[in-house]
């Protein structure tokens, strides 16, 4: 794909049908924030993508208790506010031929530490729709990105872009929440999930019209992608158990995907020259956060990386 510079984002109605939604009764996370994300990796330079999944595993047994699985299943199935189309949003970028921007909004991450100590995320997603964002990625994961399952639901409220919840995405329970805090898409990363277990929340997003982002970082993950239903796959360029980032690795998948498939290249874009590079190889869309966040103007930063 040849890059051309990208059209402002198409717009979405920001004003919801349905005034329980998002619903306010989902159980919060009761995952404790890791004060230092970026020093816990650095002493413990075990699989941090196992440590995260094992607390997320717990958190959502917790919750469960407060509000069951057949609970949540409900309340799911009787949202009528319908999704804003994340696909159908980068789609449209692609059939120009232009290189979408997913945003994201998060306070911290393993690999950095605390990005924005003075943490905004309606103030950052405002910015970013300002700047010609095509999508929002927000992060909900509480321990080491410091996010809340409420961040969604603020941001939905404040602009019209479609929304990914970014998350570490296990269990049928948290596909119904996604669906009930806002989300227009979720994250499926293949590094934690069997192709029966990644095929299963599939189904139970399809059927809550949600679309799916499934992660891949090799050849083997990307194999197993390719067997399931869904036409989004992320190329993660950062190693999940060094957390090094090498946008080589977009540049050596890419082309193993089909056509009928949309790319998206996630982590260490940090120029429009990264981003055009993935482009010209396929990618329709690049997923960036922390170079981005590190900025004192996250949007101004979004304008740069686009080409304004």
């Amino acid at each position: 794909m040849s890059f051309m510079p990208q059209r402002p984002a198409i717009a979405y109605a920001s004003s919801e049908a349905d005034g329980q939604f998002p619903d306010p009764e989902i159980p919060e996370t009761t995952t404790p924030p890791v004060e230092d994300p970026a020093a816990e990796a650095e002493v413990d330079r075990g699989d941090v993508l196992a440590r995260i999944c094992a607390r997320t595993r717990v958190d959502v047994e917790q919750r469960s208790q407060i509000m069951s699985l057949k609970e949540i299943t409900t309340r799911a199935r009787e949202v009528s506010t319908p999704t804003r189309g994340f696909g159908q949003a980068l789609q449209h970028l692609t059939a120009d031929r232009q290189v979408g921007l997913i945003a994201e909004i998060k306070k911290a991450s393993p690999s950095a530490g605390i990005l924005r100590p003075e943490y905004d995320p309606v103030g950052i997603a405002r910015a970013y729709q300002a700047a010609g964002a095509t999508c929002l990625s927000v992060l909900t994961e509480g321990s080491c990105f410091h996010g809340k399952t409420d961040d969604i639901r603020l941001v939905r409220e404040a602009c019209s872009l479609p929304i990914l919840r970014k998350d570490f995405i296990l269990d049928p329970w948290q596909v119904h929440e996604s669906r009930l805090i806002g989300a227009d898409c979720i994250l499926l990363i293949m590094a934690a999930l069997s192709e029966s277990q990644a095929s299963e929340l599939i189904a139970i997003a399809r059927g809550l019209d949600m679309d799916v982002l499934v992660e891949v970082h090799d050849e083997d993950e990307l194999t197993r992608a390719l067997a399931l239903d869904t036409f989004m796959i992320g190329i993660n360029n950062r190693n999940l158990k060094t957390l090094k980032t090498d946008i080589q690795t977009t540049i050596d998948l890419a082309p193993m995907v089909p056509p009928d498939r949309l790319v998206i290249s996630e982590s260490g874009i940090r120029t429009q020259s990264d981003l055009m590079r993935v482009g010209d190889i396929g990618a329709s869309a690049v997923l960036v956060g922390e170079s981005l966040l590190r900025q004192d103007d996250p949007g101004a930063a979004a304008r740069k990386l686009l080409g304004f």
